[in-house]
């Protein structure tokens, strides 16, 4: 078992150093290590916001677009930036970050507006029940009026005769 720990231990050694030479050797012969930088997401909608990344600054970094107002981004921290309104949409801009005197770009697209939809695209929902007037459009004949009012008071009538059919049967 402690061979096994002993050989894990060696070789994440040997990876360390392996992966901390080259900088340490660019640092060694005088090369200046280059700064990093990034816009999120690459693509953004007017008026949208952008996150401004910068790694391997030894200050404060700018960043500045036609898009945007310049952003101070200090390394390790992002920035954000509020994208113009009236930018371009389908258009790319220019994002120059600089470091120390040193500038790298990287572009921004600004994201085409939504189509609107053709008639071939849209779906018509099914309507609902056209109620409300009912028969009342339409005019009233003479024998509708004496029609309705003769089964009014046939019910009326035979209301009034199961009541009082009920009635006298209790009172026996």
């Amino acid at each position: 078992m402690r061979a096994i720990r002993a050989a894990s231990a060696a070789l994440l050694s040997v990876a360390a150093l392996a992966l901390t030479a080259p900088t340490a050797a660019a640092a060694v012969n005088g090369g200046s290590t280059r700064f990093g930088y990034t816009v999120s997401p690459s693509t953004v909608a007017p008026g949208g916001r952008v996150t401004l990344s910068v790694t391997n600054c030894a200050s404060s970094a700018t960043a500045s677009s036609a898009v945007f107002d310049t952003v101070t981004v200090t390394s390790g921290r992002p920035a954000t930036a509020t994208v113009d309104w009236d930018a371009k949409p389908g258009a790319s801009y220019r994002v120059t970050f600089s470091c120390n005197g040193t500038t790298g770009t990287r572009t921004l697209t600004i994201a085409r507006a939504p189509s609107t939809p053709t008639a071939s695209s849209t779906s018509i929902l099914p309507a609902g029940v056209q109620g409300g007037l009912g028969g009342s459009v339409g005019g009233v004949s003479a024998a509708e009026i004496v029609a309705g009012t003769a089964l009014v008071v046939t019910a009326a009538t035979g209301t009034i005769y199961a009541v009082r059919r009920r009635a006298d049967a209790r009172a026996h």
